[in-house]
């Protein structure tokens, strides 16, 4: 990102002032009119997005869209240096993920926060193991219970592990972007943040991680849905976001737009078919 904005006090000022937004009580987030400096590099300007409840909403951009800076602002990582982010229609100011995660947002990294060494039951708990005294006198790790409500959590996503002690390394990549969608789920999160979920995954890996986007909609969970495939955002999503270098180049519907206009604004549209014009007619 090499777009600077000149080091002005107005620049550094953090405002989180809003206009009302017509039902705002439908939307389950909000972000209004936020950007985010970083000293004088613009990481996002002016950037609304409104998540509506039970919906999957697909941030699209390429690399280098402000997609990394945007996910880190809605869990609470970064604060925005502008605009304002609210929650059921109030307006929060998140110091941490753990403030984020109190609100029931949960996000969901590429690098999903999993130990391979560990079993998938103490992969699915992380920190919040069930406990059960021992000799009555100290508090343990209650192993079975552990493994019995991560193999039946897991079994209700669609993905049926046959032992939950096993290493969560001996599973695949699909099966392990759905564990920690799923450990999102039953740890309470009212709305997901899927980072680039299928990006490294197979076709039919991938199949299963949008079924269980899917499933997270049916159970009225809220999704944002990170990528920059288009194939995989479109047949899952319900509205759609583009963010090309830090600003939004809207929000439509499934209804107001198609795939293929989806696709035009993600290659660039008239610059990229002026550019492919230059192209045909130069002399190699």
């Amino acid at each position: 990102m090499t777009t600077t904005v000149p080091n002005t006090e107005s620049a550094k000022e953090v405002k989180t002032s809003v206009e009302a937004v017509p039902e705002q009580a439908d939307y389950i987030l909000a972000l209004e009119s936020v950007s985010r400096y970083f000293g004088n590099v613009i990481a996002l300007k002016d950037v609304t997005l409104r998540l509506r409840r039970g919906e999957v909403h697909c941030l699209l951009g390429d690399n280098g869209a402000g997609k990394s800076t945007l996910i880190k602002t809605l869990a609470g990582v970064h604060q925005p240096s502008e605009g304002a982010y609210l929650v059921d229609g109030e307006p929060v100011h998140f110091a941490s993920p753990k403030d984020a995660l109190d609100r029931g947002i949960a996000t969901v990294y590429q690098d999903l926060a999993l130990v391979p060494l560990l079993s998938v039951a103490r992969n699915f708990f992380m920190g919040r193991e069930p406990q059960k005294k021992r000799f009555g006198l100290v508090n343990v790790m209650d192993i079975e219970t552990a493994a019995t409500t991560a193999r039946d959590k897991l079994a209700e996503m669609g993905i049926h592990v046959r032992d939950a002690n096993q290493p969560i390394g001996t599973m695949s990549g699909g099966e392990r972007q759905c564990l920690a969608i799923a450990r999102a789920i039953h740890f309470g999160a009212r709305v997901l943040i899927l980072d680039e979920p299928t990006a490294a995954l197979g076709v039919k890996q991938s199949f299963n991680v949008l079924k269980l986007i899917h499933k997270a909609r049916e159970r009225g969970i809220s999704v944002i849905f990170i990528t920059h495939n288009v194939h995989h955002a479109y047949p899952i999503g319900d509205s759609f976001t583009l963010l090309n270098r830090g600003r939004s180049m809207g929000t439509f519907t499934k209804e107001t737009i198609s795939k293929d206009a989806v696709l035009d604004m993600m290659a660039g549209g008239a610059e990229m078919q002026k550019m492919i014009a230059e192209l045909d007619g130069a002399t190699i």
